[in-house]
Formats: structure tokens, C-alpha cells, sequence
């Protein structure tokens, strides 16, 4: 027997439960139906039904929002050392079922086994990492004044919604609950509808690893009805979202009427600009790696390559080569390197920019082109004879497609790369060290890394400008957004206060 025979044997028995019982919504502790009915999560490997979900609506949110903020108070006075300790709990656990959450990625999302099984161990790594920093969370400063003692403070802003995406969604969502539980709030989590599975799992493990019922919440269903009334709920009092642009817009609007806090992670066309004297082996390196894992459908990734014209034509040549060789296949085989997209709209979005390409004059010198005829596997993709104007250079095709466009100069490298409605990442290669320190002080980015690709370190800022998104996760960012300011002064003696009508 093969290692995918192996592995497709171990995902049935995974995903036994989910086909005998379906995946209920988990409000307050208990298992309950979608008032909305039910829908079904269809595998983009070979367009199966894995499961039914609970379709959650406006009733489901509300009890969900209810069972939050009766949670909230016990879980914000709860000592930290003993919250703390809850959170590392629930990162062990995630440890113990890391393979099962793996496949169930998989197969839900299309993601390869090669990525995903190491995205189940980053969620444990968020948890253990805010679980560390829970103790100091409300530590504040004092700030000395002539006549007061000034304290600062933060504590939890209250129950929160957390909306995240269908890439690599077990990841992204430990990234936004695991600081929110850690700040002290409760959650109410509205999982992709495209990516239901592991949702269920965290929600799982997490109370099997002792938190409280109510803490965390889980309410499966769409954005025009679950996502709308979660944004708008009174006692929801931000909104953590991880998505499209456009999305992210609508988000706000829904909850403008509540004054709800947002952190808002959007899209982006992020450039990677390869520079003549930089090392170009790791420089091919990181942009087929930042633009091909993940099947493409990531953020952050380089969809935009801006390579200087001295040496385009050999960079390009050997990029031809490298896409053409990349592994298309089943999600669950060691060897593949890029699986199918996540659902049928999706594929025909990215499908449809191989007609707008070649119709706005680009040359499709790679890929182009969809892998058999029972999933939405597409060949990877690379367009040369492009320039910044193209619709192919603009827009975020999420998927496994690279655009190159040529540059001749420092400034016009600069001028494109910030030629967009996007600002998530950026990407430098060069071995001019004041180059690098202009460039980037110039780029409109978020993040952006020198001669290398995007390494995540969880103490640091991630967040983008522009139309990639407001606020920023990671390290104390992150409780910046889940807890409230607050400031104390002490008088220090009997100072002089102005009295009126005396």
C-alpha cells in the first residue's frame, strides 16, 4: 500500500464522525441545529459531499452572542495563571489530534498535506505563545505627574466575533481566538462556510481541554445572514475579520451602527522586486515559494514579480522551468506541491484571468491550464510580457498565478510596486544594503522582508495599508485590539482645585 493510499484510508476514519452526525453548531457548550437548516461542505478534490453543517441565521447568533457574554464575566475574573494554564492545555491537545486536523484541512480545503501539517502545529504554537503572554496582558505604566499618580490599565473589551477565511483556516483562526481568549474575551466564531471541519475540531478540543462552556462559540452559515447579524449584534464588541477587501468594507458598514471596534486582515497583490545583484538562486527560491504554496491562495503572497530588465530574461527562463516542474496532485500525497482550489467559483475566477490575460497582450508562459476532470486542480501559472496597467497586475487572482513585469530603475521599481489599491507585504531582494534601506522606507507596505520570504514571528506586527486592511495582530498588538485602555490618576496630595460658586 502507497503513503496516500495510507494516508485516504486514515481520512475516512477522520471523517467518520463528520458523515454520521454532521457538524452541529456549538453555542454555550451544546451541540445545536442550524435554524437556517442545513448546507453541505463539498471536497474540491474530487467534488464529494464530506458532510451536512447546521446553516446558522440571525437566531443562532443571538443565542451564541447571549452564551458569550454570560461566559464573559467568569472568564475575565478567572486568575490568569489558571486561564493560562486552560491555554496551554488546549495547545497540547492540538498537538495530540495535529494529523487529524491535517487531513481534515485537506480534504476540505484542498491544501497539501506538505503545508497543512505543519499549519495544525502553528495553531498549537499560537495558543502555547498568548498562553505565555496572558499573565502580563493587563500590565500597564505609571506615568508621574506634579500632582497625581497616573496608572495605566487594560482589560477585556468583552465578547468578540471572529470571522476567518477558507485558506488554511485552522491556522488563521487560532491566530485571532487564541489572544482573545488569552486578553479574557469570549468568542463567537463564524467559520467560512467553504471550511467548515476543523472549526468543529477547535471548538472540540478546546472544551475537552478545559474551557469553560460559553468561552468559545461556533455558528456555521453565510455572510448575508450569520456574518451580517454577528457584525451588527449589540453585545458583540469587535470584530475580528480575515478576508476579501470588499468584505471588509460591507463588514464595516454592518457595524458602524454599534461603534464595534474592527481588525480588518484583507487582501492583497503584493510585489516581490528582484533587483541585478541579488543572490538569484534564493531569489527563485522564495518567489516560486511565496506565490505557489498554499496553492496560491494566500495574502501574502508575491503575485506580482517586478525583475530588473538586465536580467529578466534569464530570471524568467528559469522560472519557466521550475513552475513546469511543480507537482500538481491529491492533496494527501507527500509529494504533491500544489492541490486543488478550494471550491467551483473560485476555480472559475482563476480560470478566467487566463482569457483576460492573454487579451490584455500578457503571454501565458506557464501553466494556464487545469490538471483532470474530477476536482478544481489547476496547472500553475506564470504571465511574462506584462506591465503594472494589465487587470492581471491589479487585481488579486488568489490563486497559483504569477504575473512578471520588467523594470529598468530603482524609482520605476518603487513607482509600481506601489501602483496598487493594496499594501499587505512586500518583498526586497538585493545585496545593496542602502538600496534596501531606501526601498522599503519608500514602499507602502505592512510587512515586508529583505532576502527573504515571509518568515511569521509571532511577537511581531502583521497587518497591512491601504485596502489590505486596519490594525495589526501579533504580540501585544494583538491585545491592544481585544482589551480596553484604561487610566487611573492618584492624587499624591492636596493640590490646589479651582472652586466656582464659593
Amino acid at each position: 500500500m502507497s503513503v496516500l493510499d495510507e494516508n485516504i484510508a486514515k481520512l475516512s476514519s477522520y471523517l467518520a464522525g463528520f458523515r454520521d452526525t454532521g457538524i452541529q453548531n456549538r453555542i454555550g457548550g451544546e451541540d445545536c441545529a442550524g435554524s437556517g437548516g442545513v448546507f453541505q461542505s463539498i471536497s474540491p478534490v474530487d467534488r464529494s459531499v464530506i458532510c451536512d453543517v447546521a446553516r446558522g441565521d440571525e437566531t443562532d447568533v443571538d443565542a451564541a452572542a447571549q452564551a458569550a457574554a454570560w461566559a464573559f464575566p467568569a472568564w475575565r475574573d478567572l486568575p490568569a495563571t489558571q486561564r493560562r494554564k486552560i491555554l496551554i492545555d488546549v495547545a497540547g491537545a492540538i498537538e495530540a489530534r495535529a494529523e487529524e486536523i491535517a487531513f481534515c484541512e485537506c480534504w476540505d480545503t484542498g491544501q497539501t498535506l506538505r503545508f497543512m501539517s505543519k499549519a495544525a502545529l502553528r495553531g498549537a504554537e499560537n495558543f502555547r505563545y498568548f498562553a505565555d503572554q496572558v499573565v502580563q496582558a493587563r500590565d500597564g505604566q505609571h506615568l508621574k505627574s506634579p500632582t497625581l499618580m497616573n496608572i495605566t490599565t487594560r482589560v477585556p473589551i468583552g465578547p468578540v466575533g471572529v470571522i476567518t477565511p477558507w485558506n488554511t483556516p485552522f491556522m488563521l483562526s487560532t491566530w485571532k481566538i487564541a489572544p482573545a481568549l488569552a486578553a479574557g474575551c469570549t468568542v463567537v466564531h463564524k467559520p467560512a462556510e467553504d471550511s467548515p471541519l476543523t472549526a468543529r475540531l477547535l471548538v472540540e478540543i478546546a472544551e475537552g481541554a478545559g474551557l469553560p462552556p460559553g468561552v468559545l462559540n461556533t455558528v456555521n452559515g453565510f455572510g448575508h445572514d450569520a456574518g451580517k447579524r454577528l457584525t451588527r449584534h449589540k453585545a458583540i464588541k469587535a470584530i475580528a475579520f480575515v478576508g476579501e477587501s470588499r468584505t471588509g468594507s460591507i463588514i464595516t458598514r454592518q457595524g458602524a451602527d454599534t461603534l464595534k471596534r474592527m481588525h480588518l486582515e484583507l487582501g492583497g497583490k503584493n510585489p516581490v522586486i528582484v533587483f541585478d545583484d541579488a543572490d538569484l538562486d534564493r531569489a527563485l527560491d522564495a518567489v516560486i515559494f511565496m506565490i505557489y504554496s498554499i496553492n496560491g491562495e494566500r495574502c501574502t503572497s508575491s503575485s506580482r514579480l517586478l525583475v530588473q530588465d538586465t536580467i529578466r530574461e534569464e530570471f524568467e527562463a528559469r522560472l519557466v522551468e521550475r513552475v513546469n516542474n511543480i507537482k500538481v496532485g491529491h492533496p494527501l500525497d507527500p509529494a504533491t506541491e500544489v492541490g486543488p482550489l478550494v471550491t467551483e467559483e473560485h476555480f472559475n475566477k482563476v480560470m478566467s484571468y487566463f482569457d483576460i490575460a492573454r487579451e490584455d497582450g500578457a503571454t501565458v508562459a506557464a501553466g494556464g491550464q487545469t490538471v483532470g476532470d474530477t476536482g478544481y486542480f489547476v496547472r500553475p501559472t506564470l504571465f511574462t510580457n506584462a506591465d503594472n496597467s494589465m487587470r492581471i497586475a491589479q487585481e488579486e487572482i488568489f490563486g497559483p498565478v504569477l504575473t512578471s513585469i520588467p523594470f529598468s530603475t530603482e524609482e520605476e521599481a518603487l513607482e509600481m510596486a506601489n501602483d496598487t489599491a493594496y499594501g499587505l507585504t512586500g518583498y526586497v531582494w538585493t545585496n545593496d544594503l542602502t538600496r534596501a534601506l531606501r526601498f522599503t522606507d519608500r514602499l507602502e507596505a505592512g510587512m515586508i522582508w529583505v532576502n527573504s520570504e515571509n518568515v511569521r514571528h509571532l511577537p511581531t506586527p502583521f497587518g497591512g495599508v491601504k485596502a489590505s486592511g486596519i490594525g495589526r495582530d501579533g504580540g501585544d498588538w494583538s491585545f491592544d485590539f481585544y482589551m480596553e485602555q484604561k487610566h487611573i490618576g492618584f492624587a499624591t496630595g492636596q493640590h490646589k482645585i479651582m472652586r466656582l460658586g464659593a
